[in-house]
């Protein structure tokens, strides 16, 4: 069975989640990955191949759109759709972790 893109489903992975918050300010490619590292505490690293591929699907998906960079770099922005789309996954994850609380707090594994 072939694996449905997440973005496809209106989901977005949790590197997809990240740049997108990460993009809610104008930023270049080694302040996004600075940004998903501090923000994380550490959690979570994303590297330049899989950052710049995320990227370019999320151009493609119009979540993000590219502005003037100073010189070489390229920095980007998150679009109306892809605010959107964040709020929305915002709120999937919220009613995921209520759920799985619920469930812990019902077994006493809380």
């Amino acid at each position: 069975m072939p694996r449905t893109d997440s973005l496809e489903l209106g989901e977005l992975t949790d590197s997809m989640f990240y740049i997108l918050l990460a993009l809610t300010t104008p930023r270049h490619g080694y302040l996004v990955m600075q940004f998903v590292e501090e923000t994380t505490r550490g959690r979570m690293q994303i590297g330049p191949a899989s950052m710049y591929t995320i990227i370019k699907k999320l151009l493609n998906a119009e979540l993000i759109e590219p502005m003037d960079g100073d010189g070489k770099k390229k920095n980007y922005r998150i679009t109306n759709k892809g605010r959107s789309i964040l709020t929305d996954d915002v709120k999937r994850r919220q009613a995921m972790v209520e759920d799985a609380c619920a469930i812990l707090d019902m077994e006493g594994s809380r």
